[in-house]
C-alpha cells in the first residue's frame, strides 16, 4: 500500500460450531508506533457481527496510511505494517472499549 492511497482488505472470518455466534472484532497494528499513520475508513471492527452455524464471511477494511508517514524519520526502516484482528464471542451488556478514549 502506497501512503497516500486506499486500500480494501478482506478478513475471513468462519464459525466452526453448531449454533450462531455474534462477536465483535478488536484490532492491532505492528509496529505500534505505525498505528497513529494507519486510517480505517470503513471497518467491521467494534461492531457485533452474527455468523450462523458453519457461516463463513469475509469482513472488508477500507482504509489508508497517512502520507505523513514516508516523511517520518522514524518511520524510515518501517516496509511493512501488519493489521490484525482478534474476534471474541460477544457478552450480553458487554461493551468493548474503544481506543483512546477512557
Amino acid at each position: 500500500v502506497v501512503p497516500g492511497e486506499t486500500a480494501l482488505a478482506f478478513y475471513k472470518a468462519k464459525n466452526p460450531t453448531d449454533k450462531p455466534i455474534i462477536g465483535i472484532a478488536t484490532y492491532n497494528v505492528v509496529p505500534f508506533e505505525a498505528g497513529q499513520y494507519f486510517n480505517k475508513i470503513q471497518c467491521f471492527c467494534f461492531e457485533e457481527q452474527r455468523l450462523n452455524p458453519q457461516e463463513e464471511v469475509d469482513m472488508p477494511v477500507f482504509f489508508y496510511i497517512d502520507p505523513e508517514f514516508a516523511e517520518d524519520p522514524k518511520m524510515a526502516k518501517v516496509d511493512l505494517i501488519t493489521l490484525s484482528y482478534t474476534f471474541f464471542e460477544a457478552k450480553e451488556g458487554q461493551k468493548l472499549p474503544l481506543p483512546g478514549y477512557q
